[in-house]
């Protein structure tokens, strides 16, 4: 260790700090105040905003919070999670203001996210969402790819995106809403309910004021959340965001603005 708090190695003579090629690098502000952001993220149970977030550390700028906020959401992705199981509903909703002249399918304005939701008998198990581009085939069976095991039980309503899942080694099921007697949300009541829910957060918790382009970020946020709902304790969903805090490269104010070529679009102020 050096004066500066290097680590030195003897063989090759090279410098490196602790937090390098995590999301604290180059941070100019104390582990302890990233600790204490993350444990006030894990214990609010509907999540913070940046305001919020900037009010309780005592942080001079809203920029800082909100970088920190996103950069810790990168995070609550664990890479190589495992994917779902059994029997998944699979499904789309839409995120925005209300869209005049527009039904079913159709979209100008709204951002389409994918749902993906396993049964656990009578009530939801894991989930996945994804921000999609259309409904079409070519963006919904990438996203059932990335979500549920193949082999899997995929649960559908009757659009023509999901033909292709049986070729893709998928047992597809399909439900024809319009000739059901029951309603979409009860005939596919877990992603609904998901999409209701998903709906509710970003309308409370963050006012409504997420922007499509980083609307990727508040949805890993949400699925943590979730995924993780039944946990007791506290203390483990903190350990779990510290984990993977350190498994994730990390992302520049810069990135996370400007980047539009990466999976997660670029952010801009909330």
């Amino acid at each position: 260790m050096t004066s500066r708090g290097l680590l030195h190695c003897q063989a090759c003579q090279g410098q490196t700090s602790l937090t390098a090629g995590t999301i604290f690098q180059d941070t100019r502000k104390p582990l302890r105040m990233w600790f204490m952001a993350m444990w006030y993220i894990t214990n609010q149970k509907n999540g913070v905003s940046a305001l919020g977030l900037q009010r309780v550390l005592g942080l001079g700028s809203y920029e800082t919070a909100w970088t920190w906020l996103h950069k810790l959401r990168r995070a609550m992705v664990r890479p190589g999670r495992d994917a779902l199981s059994g029997t998944v509903e699979v499904d789309e909703t839409y995120v925005g203001g209300v869209e005049r002249g527009k039904r079913g399918r159709n979209t100008e304005t709204k951002a389409i996210v994918a749902v993906a939701a396993e049964e656990n008998g009578k009530g939801i198990g894991r989930i996945r969402l994804c921000r999609i581009k259309d409904v079409s085939g070519a963006s919904l069976l990438p996203f059932v790819q990335s979500a549920a095991v193949p082999g899997a039980v995929i649960h559908t309503d009757g659009w023509s995106g999901y033909s292709g899942l049986t070729a893709a080694g998928y047992k597809h099921e399909v439900t024809v809403v319009s000739a059901s007697p029951d309603p979409a949300h009860v005939t596919m009541p877990r992603v609904h309910n998901i999409a209701a829910l998903l709906k509710r957060w970003l309308l409370g918790t963050h006012q409504g004021g997420v922007q499509h382009v980083h609307l990727d970020y508040y949805l890993d946020e949400f699925t943590f959340r979730f995924n993780r709902r039944r946990s007791k304790a506290r203390g483990l969903l903190f350990h779990r965001l510290a984990c993977q805090a350190v498994a994730v490269g990390p992302a520049t104010y810069d990135a996370i603005v400007g980047n539009a070529e990466s999976g997660h679009l670029p952010a801009q102020l909330e």
